[in-house]
């Protein structure tokens, strides 16, 4: 019997609607094969470290996600509405080896996930120094989260870098992070371990680039209309080469510290180019977090110099006291 037109018609749109469905998971695969996951593709000890974590957490979790796939397909199959042989049972309620199995999976599962938690929580500790190679010596470097740019101070070096990082492969490397802003978040990927960087607060981060690379870094917690572009390049280079960067960075004429270059470097910007700085003091890192402790942070826009509000204020304070002191005096004299 010849088919109808709608009925062809009918096929037809079925078929166009299974094809265009099916074609984004076609091409997915294409889209993505040109995508890299940082996480899964560490170049230091302590990513390699989270990597393995991830991966075994997540084969823990497919013991229970894979059979639960699998079986929901397989009882949909068994128990259509077409198959006669499947038994039916409308009074079935309770299974006590379901149960046992459903509980005590999972319970193992949670088992294992804390007992590597609580190990690699200790053992990631992203406080705790990192070994070094005998006659390697661990690198300080001083980082300050600004809006919405990264300053990098080499306390041992007296230089300074905006939006660029380098250091020796093979070498730990102890970054003290702050804030002279709001509250944000430090991390390279590729190396490891995210910390927060708090307004006079300064803590510590210990990484190592195994391999020579330049490695993305980026600001990890929102942080106002420039955080998209609060980006910068982590340079893992062999000891000559990161020699010879320290050299291009002290051929630079610009100088900085905190009463002089901070102020102006410190005032919000989006794309901030890479600078460097061939001057800078030691203290500067811990002038920065002070002042957020002795009313002395840096407020760009504001009137008042270092002092920003908190000085202003406190000269109003001041002004007023004297007056009421002078009033007082007065009136005790009467």
């Amino acid at each position: 019997m010849a088919t109808s037109m709608p009925e062809r018609s009918r096929r037809m749109r079925i078929k166009n609607l299974i094809f265009f469905k099916a074609l984004p998971l076609l091409i997915l695969p294409l889209l993505l094969s040109g995508c890299s996951m940082a996480l899964m593709d560490p170049k230091g000890e302590v990513g390699s470290e989270i990597k393995s974590l991830i991966i075994t957490a997540f084969w823990l979790m497919m013991i229970v996600v894979i059979p639960v796939i699998v079986m929901t397909f397989l009882f949909a199959w068994r128990y259509r509405n077409t198959n006669y042989k499947a038994k039916y049972t409308p009074n079935w309620a309770h299974s006590n080896v379901i149960e046992a199995i459903v509980w005590f999976v999972p319970l193992v599962i949670i088992a294992f996930l804390a007992i590597i938690t609580w190990q690699t929580s200790h053992s990631l500790n992203p406080n705790v120094p990192i070994d070094a190679e005998e006659g390697t010596e661990p690198m300080e470097i001083d980082v300050v989260a600004l809006d919405w740019k990264w300053l990098f101070i080499y306390p041992d070096l007296g230089i300074a870098s905006v939006n660029e990082v380098a250091f020796p492969v093979d070498t730990p490397v102890q970054f003290n992070i702050t804030s002279g802003t709001v509250m944000n978040a430090f991390m390279i990927p590729r190396l490891g371990s995210q910390l927060y960087a708090m307004a006079g607060m300064d803590n510590e981060l210990y990484l190592i680039a195994n391999e020579e690379g330049i490695y993305p870094g980026r600001s990890t917690n929102f942080s106002g209309a420039g955080f998209s572009e609060m980006i910068f390049a982590a340079q893992a280079t062999s000891q000559e080469g990161f020699e010879a960067w320290v050299e291009k960075v002290r051929q630079s004429s610009e100088t900085l510290s905190f009463e002089q270059g901070y102020e102006e470097l410190a005032a919000p910007s989006v794309g901030h180019p890479v600078e460097y700085f061939s001057n800078v003091p030691a203290e500067l890192y811990d002038n920065i977090v002070m002042s957020f402790k002795n009313g002395t942070a840096v407020q760009p826009g504001h009137s008042g110099g270092h002092g920003g509000h908190g000085g202003g204020h406190a000269a109003e304070q001041d002004e007023h006291g004297e007056g009421h002191d002078v009033a007082m005096s007065a009136e005790v004299a009467e």
